[in-house]
């Protein structure tokens, strides 16, 4: 862990030199088509140091480790490691030259055993033989490196935990004999413990001479295991080399928007006694996932479902929007029950659903920011059978005007957006849709600073105009904040129901941890 005591000023004159950077990055420029992603990006990195870059959605952090990586080619600066100006064309050189990536949505292959993963793309062998007793040694030993030599080589990646994947795309990055790893929010899918323990790791790493670039946007992890922080802002560099320790987040905050912004959240006005009952949950069960679920969302409230990540909440939301089917009890909405299973039922039912994995289950990422606004709606919008793409484009510039979607064009890919602007556009599909009941998943999963509180205004802006909210996050500080009542969900149970201003994060700690039926 980092030592806060420390002292990070900078050494008085005719004191040692700085440490020489083991990664430099100078003045990288990158143009895409019409737009300017970096501009002039500077970074230098340390060995055996964790460098943060932080940055909101959009600031150019992607673009950066893109270069970095091989995935993109800047349009001018350079790269030098260990004082000597390398090229990288691609993600293959990149490797060659020691820099590994390891992205938020892990690229392991599920149906490929530990060791089969590490050296996918640069299979041992000799003589044109597979050398698979060398490869599971070296497995074996690069996760006993990392602390985890519980884990087998033999074992099937796609049982393992989330946890469990990001070790191994550490150890293929050790394969590599990678000098610099870059993690780009690599604690999204862990829970608080799993965290600590990849602090642990990355410790070990650097103890080892590795340099680590680590993105996150929370900013209480990077008080815990960053040395530096480098601030992006509008592809540019405005901070350098900032002491994570010690500089006040006030200042990060200042350096990532150009403002001062009040990490607050919104004023609960009060939900009426009575407020008509909108959503009606009661005894929900899936086999094997959760049991005995019950609760009510009134018009205008929010409730939020606390817990540890696999404690089943985002196995609820699915059921409740018929992604899955559930094995007993029942969901009503404006007192009429709906099918099990069936998602079509939930939707003309009133109910929209903002999944965890936006990319994956919630946007299409290669179509227009319009048609993913309006994908839900294409009944009401089509004429003849046929879809009215004039009538999608206006509906989808008036969503974008009233979330204040940036960049506020419609005919863009719905992948060039930032984290914060896709998660808006989600939003805006219900909007059009005009949904009873909205149900958020991970909201604000790598969404920055300012972002978050935009969100957390539309939100309780949704609420007041009657829509009933059921929301989940692993940030337990975002569901006191944003719900009115909240439900803590251990081990596929209900342990614990409250008005939101009656529970603290330490109870909702206590309660997940012991998983007592309170």
């Amino acid at each position: 862990m980092v030592d806060v005591d420390r002292d990070d000023a900078a050494p008085p004159e005719g004191a040692d030199a700085p440490d020489v950077p083991l990664l430099r990055m100078e003045g990288i420029v990158k143009h895409f088509p019409g737009a300017k992603a970096l501009d002039g990006v500077d970074l230098d990195v340390l060995p055996g140091e964790v460098h943060c870059l932080l940055g909101q959605n959009g600031a150019g952090k992607s673009t950066l480790i893109k270069v970095l990586a091989g995935a993109h080619q800047p349009t001018s600066g350079r790269i030098v490691l260990d004082g000597e100006e390398i090229a990288i064309p691609h993600p293959v050189a990149a490797l060659r030259h020691g820099v590994a990536t390891i992205y938020q949505e892990l690229d392991v292959v599920d149906g490929l055993t530990v060791a089969e993963n590490v050296f996918l793309g640069h299979e041992l062998d000799r003589g044109g033989f597979t050398q698979r007793r060398e490869a599971i040694r070296s497995t074996r030993e690069m996760l006993r490196r990392l602390g985890h030599p519980e884990i087998s080589p033999h074992r099937e990646v796609g049982r393992l935990s989330a946890a469990g994947k990001q070790i191994v795309s550490m150890a293929r990055a050790l394969s590599h004999d990678a000098r610099v790893i870059v993690m780009d929010e690599p604690s999204a899918v862990l829970d608080a413990g799993e965290v600590q323990n990849l602090f642990r790791v990355v410790r070990g790493l650097t103890a080892q001479g590795v340099a680590v670039v680590y993105i996150s946007h929370r900013l209480e992890e990077i008080r815990q295991i960053g040395d530096r922080i480098t601030v992006l802002k509008n592809g540019r560099t405005v901070g350098r080399d900032l002491p994570a320790a010690t500089t006040p987040t006030a200042e990060l905050i200042r350096l990532m928007t150009g403002r001062n912004v009040e990490y607050a959240f919104p004023t609960r006005p009060g939900v009426p006694e009575d407020a008509p009952v909108v959503l009606d949950v009661e005894d929900l069960a899936l086999a094997g996932t959760f049991e005995d679920v019950s609760f009510q969302v009134r018009a205008g409230e929010i409730v939020g479902l606390a817990g540890l990540v696999g404690a089943g909440r985002s196995e609820i939301l699915e059921t409740l929007y018929g992604a899955r089917r559930r094995t007993a009890g029942s969901v009503a909405v404006k007192g009429r029950r709906l099918r099990s299973g069936s998602v079509d039922a939930a939707v003309a039912a009133g109910i929209g659903l903002c999944p965890e994995e936006r990319k994956s289950q919630g946007l299409v990422l290669d179509e227009p920011v319009y048609r993913n606004i309006t994908l839900s709606t294409f009944a009401r919008i089509a004429r003849g059978g046929w879809l009215d793409e004039r009538a999608e484009r206006a509906a989808a510039r008036e969503q974008v005007a009233a979330l204040d979607l940036r960049p506020a064009g419609v005919d863009r890919a719905a992948r060039t957006l930032s984290g914060g602007n896709q998660q808006k556009a989600l939003l805006g599909r219900w909007l059009v849709h005009g949904c009873d009941v909205l149900l958020l998943d991970e909201p604000t999963r790598g969404v920055d600073v300012g972002a978050r509180s935009e969100l957390y205004a539309l939100v309780r802006r949704l609420a007041d105009a009657g829509t009933a909210v059921v929301v989940v996050s692993s940030e337990i500080p975002e569901v006191l904040g944003l719900a009115d009542h909240v439900l803590v969900v251990s081990e596929g149970r209900v342990v614990h129901r409250a008005p939101a201003q009656d529970i603290d994060e330490h109870r909702v700690l206590d309660l997940v941890m012991e998983g007592t039926v309170a």
